[in-house]
């Protein structure tokens, strides 16, 4: 997304086969204990709230299962492990490099300049003296670039080789691959991002330990993921550009977050949208439907989304701001 670096597959994806099959077995490699609530393997039991089509790679056809204890959309049938690399094959991701090569790219890194300030300033207002920051997933380390030269002590998680380089080019070698998040100490971060990550890790209350438990007593926990309740959710149905099927495992609401935080002894305790990603999912969700980016159309749904959800809180994107209960 514009506003969330990752945007993971919103446009199109490089990701290398290596990379994707690092990131699926650092994924797999967390304790596989029973969770708390999710429950993917009873598929039969939960209502298919949509039909969605992979329009960015395999043209394959999913369904979204509705988990209503959660309030959230488990994508159905997950990929395997074999076929995982697959979904991220393509030839272009803008997140994952530093390419301006036309209009639209163009228009992405002159937004993502203005996102990044934001961030910048969500970041200073959670913490007082120190400032130790862990960015999971982030690319092509820009976020970590605009921290650091602000005074923060950066750490970065990033499966992606080539996005891993730019970033330590950037950083002083400050990115790490997907096995250093086990080499922490405890108690390491004051602050932990995942900008549009979330969505793709598999075993969720797992991971939210994992960060738990990194955070310091007074640390901050910022996740940003896409909102399958937001207005131009619901206006583009199966064309909506954020389900990006089977690459986003589960689709978040407002509800689910909180109860998700629950069980591992965390808390939301601030939500805040992400006003721009309401007209690049609307573009790219135009394009999936028509075949054309009709750039009119797109930005004026994107502009009545955020209308629409000026009165419901229910935008196309929203970080969350999480803390130790």
């Amino acid at each position: 997304m514009i506003e969330g670096r990752r945007c993971l597959m919103y446009s199109l994806n490089k990701y290398s086969s290596t990379a994707i099959k690092n990131l699926f077995y650092f994924l797999n490699s967390l304790p596989h204990s029973a969770p708390k609530y999710i429950n993917v393997s009873n598929s039969n039991q939960k209502k298919v709230y949509i039909k969605v089509k992979d329009h960015s790679v395999s043209g394959e056809d999913f369904e979204l299962l509705l988990n209503e204890e959660l309030g959230m959309l488990e994508t159905f049938p997950r990929p395997s492990e074999d076929r995982l690399p697959e979904y991220y094959k393509s030839e272009d991701y803008i997140s994952h490099t530093d390419a301006k090569r036309n209009v639209f790219e163009k228009a992405y890194h002159f937004v993502k300049g203005i996102a990044l300030k934001r961030k910048l300033k969500l970041i200073e207002s959670v913490v007082t003296d120190s400032k130790s920051l862990l960015d999971v997933g982030c690319g092509t380390g820009d976020f970590l670039q605009v921290a650091a030269k602000a005074g923060w002590k950066i750490s970065g998680i990033e499966p992606n080789d080539q996005a891993r380089a730019i970033a330590n080019s950037k950083t002083q070698n400050s990115v790490y691959n997907t096995e250093k998040l086990f080499n922490f100490e405890p108690d390491s971060f004051d602050v932990i991002t995942l900008w549009h990550v979330l969505e793709h890790l598999p075993n969720l209350d797992e991971h939210l330990s994992t960060f738990k438990n990194l955070l310091k007593a007074d640390g901050t926990l910022i996740i940003a993921v896409p909102n399958y309740k937001s207005y131009d959710a619901q206006m583009y149905k199966a064309y909506w550009a954020a389900y990006d099927v089977p690459r986003h495992l589960w689709h978040f609401s407002q509800e689910a977050i909180s109860k998700l935080a629950t069980t591992v002894d965390l808390k939301v305790v601030e939500i805040l949208p992400m006003k721009f990603d309401a007209f690049y999912v609307s573009l790219l969700s135009e394009k999936y439907k028509s075949g054309r980016m009709n750039y009119f159309k797109g930005f004026w749904n994107g502009w009545r989304s955020n209308m629409k959800a000026s009165a419901s809180g229910e935008y196309s994107s929203l970080i969350y701001v999480i803390k130790k209960a």
